[in-house]
């Protein structure tokens, strides 16, 4: 019986992008999915990881550097240093890539927000306005009152 993966939760997938950024090499579907089922002991679909907006982006950031550089290429180092030093500058880039990638989208979100919200005459103080506070004490009061009254 194949049991179902768990859900990918924020940390998941920022280590799944991660992993992308440090990518060297061929890069498809399979191979990210089969590179996380060995890092993560889990098997995810493409479609599950594709679903999740940064895994898509950031695969399709690593995999547009990747052919564009031609670092699907192997390149002989004359030192071991050097090799990990160009390794570094490889995924360090495609990380600043990706991030400006996710900047830029974050970006057009938010002007996307503010012309909905002009359209609703919503002005900059309303939506500026703090969020309310919560009364963490409150809220155990009430969690402890609705369990006694679930289990009358």
């Amino acid at each position: 019986m194949i049991t179902r993966a768990k859900n990918l939760e924020d940390a998941d997938i920022q280590q799944i992008v991660e992993m992308l950024d440090g990518w060297s090499g061929p890069l498809t579907w399979e191979l990210l999915i089969a590179a996380i089922e060995k890092r993560r002991f889990m098997r995810y679909t493409r479609q599950g990881l594709h679903k999740h907006e940064r895994i898509s982006q950031a695969y399709t950031a690593r995999k547009k550097t990747l052919v564009t550089s031609g670092a699907n290429k192997e390149t002989a180092y004359k030192t071991p240093e050097l090799q990990v030093a160009h390794q570094t500058i490889d995924r360090l880039t495609a990380e600043v890539t990706r991030l400006k990638a996710e900047n830029e989208h974050l970006l057009e979100q938010f002007v996307r927000w503010a012309y909905n919200a002009k359209t609703r005459d919503l002005d900059k103080e309303f939506l500026s306005q703090p969020l309310p506070t919560v009364d963490r004490e409150l809220t155990k009061a009430l969690s402890i009152v609705r369990s006694k009254q679930r289990k009358k």
